[in-house]
């Protein structure tokens, strides 16, 4: 295989209102895609390509501003993880500095208590319209992200509403990604290889250069498809299907045009304990807490953590390291099994 494009198309409109038995039968074609794939496209009725379009204009209009500008809303100066992410401050385990710069949207979390490293008031631009548009998009992606979260309990033999109760105050993030283009630029990847933390992750994204790791081990191309996102399994959904579905590794390679992305990943809410769910059969992994996973995974790649870290101001309790999960890892026997 040189591309992905065999990679499955799943049509979720049927989650907008159809039958029981639609939506049953949507749930064995998402379950059979994910633990096939781990990869797939979605395509819906519920998508608003409005909302998409603006998003792409805020991003093209925030990433054109001078470096200082944007450093004015550097992530290492906000209470929940969120904001400007220069180029340089995020590397995966063993790689270089990717080549991209981002902006990180957390739930903007407003309460004074319950709140946690990931769930907090967001750091937002002085920027006429980029909340609001921003926050559209991430409530729209969020609406259909819960009705996935249903699919999914019905893929895995459980009520359809499993998941509701543990999806008040989650720590989704939505990232807006830039990977400029530079022809003189080195050689390196935009964003290295890696495994999402989270349950699944649904991404738009403006040109090609998302590469996976295949069966056999090979980097493919993931073609972008007009009208669909891309949807992928993550650790912590690898735990819950007790290994039926498989974190597949990815990357961005070094882009040929200007790409933007926009990756959006669902988890639990943070206190929200991530076992296995699949009953008839030993656990194969050992349970996380799902808030704490994330933020540690995310404490090994962001340089400002690495340095309250390696300090001692932050410490960081049960981090399993980078690359414990996927195909890689369980071929290894690396996941955090039992």
């Amino acid at each position: 295989m040189t591309d992905a494009a065999t990679l499955p198309v799943v049509d979720i409109s049927r989650l907008n209102g159809g039958s029981l038995d639609e939506r049953r039968a949507l749930a064995r074609e998402l379950d059979d895609a994910c633990a096939r794939h781990g990869f797939l496209y979605i395509k819906g009725s519920q998508f608003d390509p409005a909302l998409f379009r603006r998003l792409v204009e805020r991003a093209q209009a925030y990433f054109a501003l001078d470096h200082d500008a944007k450093m004015r809303s550097y992530i290492g100066r906000s209470e929940n993880h969120s904001g400007y992410v220069p180029t340089g401050e995020e590397q995966f385990a063993g790689g270089s500095n990717d080549l991209k710069e981002a902006y990180d949207v957390n739930y903007d979390y407003a309460a004074a208590d319950g709140r946690r490293p990931l769930l907090g008031p967001n750091l937002w631009p002085d920027m006429p319209g980029f909340r609001e548009d921003v926050q559209a998009y991430y409530a729209h992606i969020v609406s259909i992200g819960r009705q996935l979260f249903r699919a999914f309990a019905l893929a895995l033999g459980l009520d359809e509403d499993h998941f509701d109760g543990h999806l008040r105050h989650p720590p989704n993030q939505l990232r807006l990604i830039h990977y400029p283009f530079d022809a003189a630029a080195e050689d390196r990847p935009g964003i290295g290889a890696h495994t999402d933390y989270e349950c699944f992750t649904l991404l738009f994204a403006t040109g090609p250069g998302l590469q996976i790791v295949d069966k056999q081990g090979q980097w493919v191309d993931v073609p972008l498809i007009e009208g669909m996102m891309i949807m992928n399994i993550g650790d912590m959904m690898e735990v819950l299907s007790n290994g039926r579905y498989v974190a597949t590794r990815h990357r961005v390679k070094k882009v040929e045009q200007q790409r933007f992305s926009f990756p959006l990943f669902f988890a639990c809410d943070y206190d929200y304990v991530v076992a296995p769910v699949i009953g008839g059969g030993a656990a194969r992994y050992a349970p996380i807490k799902g808030g704490e996973h994330l933020f540690n995974q995310t404490a090994q790649t962001f340089t400002y953590l690495k340095r309250k870290v390696a300090s001692g101001e932050l410490a960081l309790t049960d981090a399993v390291p980078l690359d414990s999960f996927g195909q890689h890892a369980t071929e290894l026997g690396h996941h955090s099994c039992l």
